[in-house]
């Protein structure tokens, strides 16, 4: 059961490996996304489908139909990935050998929908992948198994999902081995450690001037590509921010201010330090260096970028 991106190297590898015999694949309903709200099937029933194999839609995969067709398959176990939803007890109790979910992070750090982004916005040097029973609470149930990866300095979320994908998908295969062979004894995680990982809404992306340079680099990592990072120039007009650096800034400058508006791109004040933007796209605008926007867009020393009277 899996829709996210996290769900297809696991597909894969089970598939690869061919020690598992895959019933069928269960995923959330087809979403209308872009600006022409375009039907899109989720990656995981792609690869599923490539290989012919059933694939469910549920957009409650606890209800008695869903839990109806997968009693009939007699699974051993229900292996969920980037699932989004809760999972009741009817659902739960159907497999002999349990529902385990592969989930990008060192629980019980970073339970929650978006544990990636936030490891990264909040300087994370360390993640990982955990495999763990699932229960009706959320990524609560004990760990079968854990694996870390170093976050590396330019990681942005982009980069690090397919590297912890790859992660998750060999430490499936062994948990899945394990069951088999009866050797697995889950460890109760301990909740003093939980924290929490939610959903990014679109707010997420918007630059807070007020924030040190570095916690709003961090930021910029963990939400690229959605919501990315954006603020608005002065007049209003919105601006994203898809390449930015770090580097020394006016003290005394109000957060927001442009402090130069030449070379590579406009150094802006942060709460402490400053932020050179290397590459935006202006509302209705390709992507385009920081130079280059600069050569065809009115910037200048001491302009404020998101003034509080554009919030």
């Amino acid at each position: 059961m899996g829709s996210g991106a996290l769900a297809c190297p696991l597909l894969d590898h089970i598939l690869r490996e061919g020690r598992d015999d895959l019933l069928a694949v269960v995923t959330q309903p087809d979403r209308a996304a872009g600006r022409g709200l375009q039907c899109t099937p989720c990656e995981a029933r792609l690869v599923a489908e490539g290989h012919g194999l059933p694939v469910w839609t549920a957009d409650r995969a606890s209800s008695p139909e869903v839990v109806a067709q997968m009693a009939a398959l007699e699974p051993d176990v229900i292996v969920v990935a980037c699932f989004g939803q809760f999972l009741r007890e009817n659902l739960l109790a159907l497999p002999r050998l349990g529902t385990i979910n592969v989930h990008p992070s060192l629980l019980p750090k970073y339970r929650g929908a978006s544990p990636i982004q936030w490891a990264l916005a909040n300087d994370e040097v360390q993640t990982g992948v955990s495999v763990l029973y699932v229960t009706p609470r959320m990524d609560a149930g004990d760990i079968l198994a854990q694996e870390t990866m170093d976050i590396k300095p330019e990681d942005t979320a982009a980069t690090l999902e397919p590297r912890l994908a790859e992660l998750g998908g060999e430490l499936l295969v062994r948990v899945l081995d394990d069951l088999r062979a009866g050797r697995t004894r889950g460890v109760p995680q301990d909740e003093a450690q939980a924290t929490y990982a939610p959903k990014l809404a679109k707010e997420d992306g918007r630059v807070d001037w007020k924030r040190d340079a570095e916690s709003i680099r961090n930021r910029w990592r963990g939400f690229a590509p959605w919501p990315g990072a954006f603020t608005f120039l002065p007049g209003g007009q919105l601006l994203k921010v898809h390449g930015l650096r770090v580097e020394d800034g006016d003290a005394a400058a109000a957060p927001g201010t442009v402090l130069a508006a030449r070379g590579e791109g406009p150094l802006v004040a942060a709460g402490r330090g400053a932020v050179r933007l290397t590459a935006v796209q202006p509302a209705g605008k390709k992507v385009m260096d920081g130079a280059s926007f600069l050569r065809g867009y009115r910037l200048a020393p001491g302009d404020v970028l998101d003034a509080p009277s554009m919030l």
